[in-house]
């Protein structure tokens, strides 16, 4: 089969033959219909700092947002059949240990992450555990298929362990307008969200545009607005400043403006990843302002998943999710999908299996 493996230690990565991977006893083999580039996978690509850090073993294929069709049963498994279509869940856990066992198997202390930590997606065949096997309606568009990963995140963010009840008729504010910020937005609305407020790193017209699309009712540029956007925020909420801040971005001045505008017995989700270590005055920020604050990381293992469903059953909202999807690039293709993505003219880049 065709993949796309990062080799060397260097920028970039290769097309390359390998033979088809066969399923253990626990395991499925799914054949990819769509797959999509994440920011991890730009890491990968850049072999930046934190991919330096964090990749152990090379050669590897990488990857991870995924659909596609079930061509290979092990020998145990049960709950799924050859022809399935179905997406990963990519957190591969152990079971076992005390997180999995208390239904917190998303940080299970034994997590691999595919296309990470094992082979993933960038190519025509895949291995994965049928835990981690998500069935799909069989109509559903493989491309909006394969971005229920980062759009189960945008869920999780927007409301970890059920916390549905601060959303509607509320102010929400929105920090970093990236893929899984624009879905965060369309979750907002469709949970009846009354005013959505989002800010985007730099002038990136292509993701103010969407979101607007996805329902925010102001985008505001961080590199034209600046200091101001503390202020601009509170005026739009009459004062009192906004009941939910997602903090989406990874950037050390959105964290901050993130408390700054909370209105106080407001809640933070911090979602992105930062670079290096925040300062933060927690005296004001969170003590005496009674801040409820969620670290989101991933999805929660499957509750998250339904909710996914539950909203992709709404036409309007999978229109939404298809104009997230601004490009399909043949895989062989992967080298100008990240470009786009690296020169901020893309939403998400969807790959399809054409070599």
């Amino acid at each position: 089969m065709h993949a796309i493996v990062k080799k060397y230690p260097k920028l970039g990565a290769e097309i390359t033959a390998l033979e088809v991977p066969k399923a253990g006893e626990n395991e499925i083999v799914v054949k990819v219909k769509a797959a999509s580039i994440c920011g991890t996978d730009v890491h990968i690509w850049n072999w930046n700092q934190w991919a330096q850090n964090r990749i152990k073993k090379l050669p590897m294929v990488f990857g991870h947002e995924v659909a596609g069709e079930i061509v290979e049963l092990g020998r145990n498994v049960t709950s799924l059949q050859e022809g399935d279509m179905i997406s990963a869940e990519t957190h591969i856990v152990d079971g076992t240990c005390y997180q999995c066992r208390t239904d917190r198997m998303h940080i299970c202390q034994n997590l691999k992450i595919l296309g990470v930590d094992t082979d993933g997606v960038f190519a025509e065949y895949f291995v994965l555990p049928e835990r981690n096997a998500w069935k799909n309606d069989p109509k559903l568009d493989p491309a909006i298929a394969s971005i229920q990963e980062p759009l189960g995140n945008a869920v999780q963010a927007v409301i970890p362990k059920d916390y549905i009840k601060d959303i509607a008729g509320k102010d929400v504010a929105v920090l970093g307008c990236g893929p899984i910020g624009l879905m965060a937005i369309a979750v907002l609305q469709e949970l009846g969200a009354s005013k959505i407020l989002a800010t985007a790193g730099g002038f990136n017209k292509v993701r103010m545009e969407l979101a607007k699309k996805m329902g925010a009712d102001m985008v505001l540029s961080a590199r034209e607005e600046g200091k101001n956007i503390v202020k601009i925020i509170r005026d739009a909420t009459d004062g009192k400043g906004v009941d939910v801040a997602l903090e989406m971005s990874g950037a050390t001045a959105a964290v901050k403006q993130a408390f700054e505008i909370l209105t106080p017995g407001g809640r933070v989700s911090l979602l992105g990843i930062f670079e290096r270590p925040v300062e933060l005055d927690l005296t004001d920020s969170v003590i005496f302002k009674a801040a409820t604050v969620f670290g989101i990381t991933g999805r929660r293992m499957f509750q998250t998943w339904f909710q996914v469903k539950g909203l992709l059953a709404n036409s309007r909202f999978r229109e939404k999710m298809s104009w997230i999807i601004t490009h399909r690039l043949p895989m062989r293709n992967i080298a100008k999908g990240i470009d786009l993505i690296k020169s901020k003219q893309a939403g998400k880049v969807s790959l399809e299996p054409k070599w």
